[in-house]
């Protein structure tokens, strides 16, 4: 008697599975999902989780600010102003120089911080809630380039003091770092507060007793700042720049793992 034909082969278990299987199986392998690449003015979750915890050390971080602002004022009032005149700008003095750093700590009455500290609590939050790393850095170029403003403008037999250079650079800042950064809601943010602070641009025009060309210096080193510490994206190009060429990433390993999603 013949042997009825196997039309398959027992697995390890004893059990069948038809001849061929193992190239149907091979071929039903899930291929590779190919995510699309997120649009860079899009604001996705996981930025949005980075941005949450940014504001809250911004928001720590310009609460401290305007408490050591408080603090010092109450200092100089009780000194009689003495630090003001004694670490205020004075122009052309190269001795003085050193004081377009101090200078932004101090005021000279209480309307005078009273009038900054609104302002630079609200610019001084918005500039920091995507960084306070980056907030840190532009704050320290807006206090070189408005300082450098007043301290080569202005009167040599003037005296130059108040945060509002910071103001009006955190100003410069948030009204083009959207475009920079290539962030939808930054964009808006910026226009809506230029709108909102239109009037803040009439300060910038010359004015007796207002260190305008502090305020100008300011905005000037607010939008560089925008330019220069603007969010750069793998191999320091731009955010949502693509790279060019062959193999941008420059490494080997990077076109094989390329490859391998590919599938080939």
């Amino acid at each position: 008697m013949t042997e009825p034909a196997k039309t398959g082969r027992k697995n390890q278990r004893g059990s069948r599975w038809p001849l061929g299987a193992d190239s149907t199986r091979e071929s039903t392998k899930a291929a590779p999902v190919k995510t699309r690449p997120r649009d860079p003015w899009q604001l996705g979750s996981g930025d949005a989780e980075t941005v949450l915890a940014e504001a809250r050390r911004a928001l720590f971080v310009m609460v401290g600010f305007l408490a050591i602002l408080w603090v010092i004022q109450i200092a100089n009032w009780a000194d009689h102003y003495h630090l003001t005149a004694e670490y205020g700008i004075i122009p052309h003095d190269v001795g003085r120089l050193p004081d377009i750093f101090t200078a932004p700590f101090l005021h000279f009455s209480w309307e005078h911080i009273e009038g900054n500290s609104g302002p630079l609590f609200i610019f001084g939050f918005l500039a920091a809630y995507r960084g306070v790393r980056k907030f840190l850095l532009v704050t320290l170029f807006v206090a070189i380039t408005s300082g450098l403003a007043g301290w080569i403008f202005e009167s040599p037999n003037s005296l130059g003091a108040g945060a509002s250079g910071l103001v009006f650079g955190y100003f410069g800042y948030i009204i083009v770092r959207g475009f920079f950064d290539r962030h939808l809601i930054d964009v808006m943010l910026g226009l809506v507060m230029a709108l909102c602070f239109a009037y803040q641009f009439s300060v910038l025009l010359p004015q007796q007793g207002i260190g305008w060309q502090t305020h100008i210096g300011g905005v000037v080193g607010g939008v560089a700042a925008g330019w220069l510490f603007r969010d750069r994206g793998p191999g320091g190009l731009p955010r949502g720049q693509k790279p060019t060429g062959p193999n941008p990433g420059g490494s080997r390993a990077d076109l094989h793992q390329e490859l391998r999603d590919l599938g080939l």
